[in-house]
């Protein structure tokens, strides 16, 4: 039986959403609005990395869904960022280099109040 090696890659990412609250007595987690859970095709509880990219703090957590609009820390990623700043969502899966030619990361850009404003086109290409 051949072994094939497999490699992480992009699955989905959220970019530039707003934290909207911090709940440090939560039991942990990012809730993020469901309608941008969906447009990118996370699920609950899937691991993601969260980039604060007003202060350069990094966490992995999971994503529960939120209401309209709410990008909250949770428990401990509570001290990673602060009400307004903005975020970077990703999630990652591991793909054969054959099954990665053939997928397409979900990436959106938020909006305003954490709307999608940006659907982005991304292929995964070996002509770079």
């Amino acid at each position: 039986m051949k072994t094939v090696a497999q490699r992480c890659f992009l699955s989905a990412k959220i970019h530039g959403a707003t934290i909207t609250c911090a709940k440090l007595e939560y039991r942990g987690s990012l809730s993020i609005d469901s309608s941008l859970m969906k447009a990118v095709g996370l699920i609950p509880y899937e691991k993601i990395d969260v980039y604060n990219l007003d202060n350069g703090e990094r966490l992995t957590t999971y994503a529960i869904p939120g209401e309209p609009g709410e990008i909250c820390l949770n428990g401990a990623a509570a001290h990673k960022g602060q009400v307004g700043q903005r975020v970077i969502i990703a999630s990652y899966a591991w793909f054969s280099e054959e099954e990665a030619l053939s997928y397409k990361p979900k990436v959106v850009i938020a909006g305003k109040d954490n709307t999608v404003d940006e659907f982005l086109e991304c292929d995964i290409t070996l002509d770079f």
